[in-house]
């Protein structure tokens, strides 16, 4: 796959300029801290609550400091990408809020979601329960089979989405995007791809035939921390006036100062991935000779299942990686009591190195028998590789192991 015109020009160069804001001169947008907009010219706000245009009248509708970064996001997920003409973005407050906006534009009660069998703790129980609540009905499916996926979708006619994540968090395990794609195109099903993991950075859903991608924001994307902040974005006009009215009429807007957060994070966007991809390769490739892990989990290994695939669709391993301890449960608690310079915390894509045991954190709601069907084993750790220098972090990893 030929990169060089997004890594070299249209993708970093989206990443760094913002638009001039009408009536600003400002070299960076300013941060429109306001509830609402005066009617400076009253037949244009009439027009807009006729749905004839789109100024700012009231921030829940829409804030310019929010609209460009939206825009941005949209932009780097079409960047180079032919078949997408007209991508369009939206922010929420959250990346469940997005995921739930994303869903609920699609589905209707009586509906089905297909869904892929590993997937975030948050997704899965909104999907699997709270979604239940509403008459939307969900099935699972690992999507390594696509001869199974398409007797699922034929015996369950009411399956009017398919929602996955690729790479899947925790276990990195990767979805063929276009196989799927082309699968759901034949029944008229949507399908909806997670990419936090990733980013557009490393991966455009939209060239393998995705109709909607969604983000937490808040990781990558924002970079530091600072901020919670989901993402949606669609190819066309029709699905961004769903998802516009499940943002409006649920209120899940980002704020202004939180989009201004968010895009000072994508400005560096490739310039963090370069380095959050190298350092995860040094330190996974440590610890995959290590004597007291059992498996790493990582897309730049020639031992993850995966790696072919992630190649062929990816422009990167990320900087994710998870891999599991000898010892189970305990090995993996005693881990992370140990770890000094790294970070314990659930979240990740920030620019210091995270550590976390998904089945005591961002897993815990997923039955324990479901969770180690899927591969998420007691002994398990997740690691977001930050941007530090790689020695100390091997350095923090190699003692913490010594303690196990």
């Amino acid at each position: 796959m030929n990169t060089d015109n997004i890594r070299n020009t249209h993708y970093k160069s989206i990443c760094v300029k913002d638009p001039s804001i009408e009536n600003n001169h400002g070299h960076i947008p300013p941060i429109y801290a306001t509830s609402t907009f005066t009617y400076e010219d009253l037949d244009a706000a009439f027009a807009f609550f006729r749905g004839e245009n789109k100024i700012p009248i009231y921030t829940r509708f829409g804030n310019p400091s929010v609209g460009f970064v939206a825009q941005k996001i949209a932009d780097l997920e079409a960047c180079d990408v032919d078949e997408v003409k007209e991508a369009k973005g939206l922010l929420f407050a959250s990346g469940m809020a997005a995921i739930s906006s994303a869903l609920l534009s699609q589905l209707k009660s009586g509906d089905a979601v297909l869904c892929q069998a590993v997937t975030y703790g948050a997704s899965s129980d909104l999907i699997h329960n709270s979604f239940k609540a509403l008459g939307v009905e969900s099935v699972d499916s690992d999507f390594k089979d696509m001869e199974k996926v398409k007797r699922i979708i034929q015996a369950n006619p009411t399956i009017r989405v398919v929602y996955l994540e690729t790479p899947a968090n925790p276990t990195l395990s990767c979805v063929n995007i276009k196989a799927v794609a082309d699968l759901a195109k034949q029944y008229d099903i949507k399908v909806i791809v997670d990419n936090t993991f990733a980013t557009s950075y490393a991966q455009q859903p939209f060239r393998f035939g995705a109709d909607i991608i969604v983000y937490s924001s808040t990781k990558f994307m924002n970079g530091h921390g600072t901020g919670l902040s989901g993402a949606v974005v669609v190819k066309n006009e029709e699905d961004f006036q769903k998802a516009y009215k499940i943002q409006k009429n649920f209120g899940g807007i980002l704020s202004p100062f939180e989009a201004y957060l968010l895009n000072i994070g994508i400005k560096t966007l490739p310039l963090r991935m370069v380095q959050h991809q190298q350092n995860a390769q040094q330190l996974a490739e440590f610890l995959s000779f290590h004597p007291k892990i059992k498996k790493v989990n990582f897309l730049g290994l020639d031992s993850h299942p995966d790696q072919e695939l992630a190649e062929n669709q990816m422009f990167g391993p990320t900087g994710m990686m998870s891999f599991e301890l000898e010892g189970g449960l305990d090995a993996g608690i005693k881990f992370q009591k140990n770890i000094k310079f790294c970070t314990r915390t659930a979240s990740l894509g920030t620019t210091d190195t995270l550590v976390t045991h998904p089945a005591s954190t961002s897993h815990s709601v997923v039955p324990r028998d479901k969770r180690l069907a899927i591969g998420i084993t007691d002994g398990m750790i997740r690691s977001s590789v930050g941007i530090e220098y790689i020695e100390d972090i091997i350095a923090d990893f190699a003692q913490a192991l010594d303690a196990v």
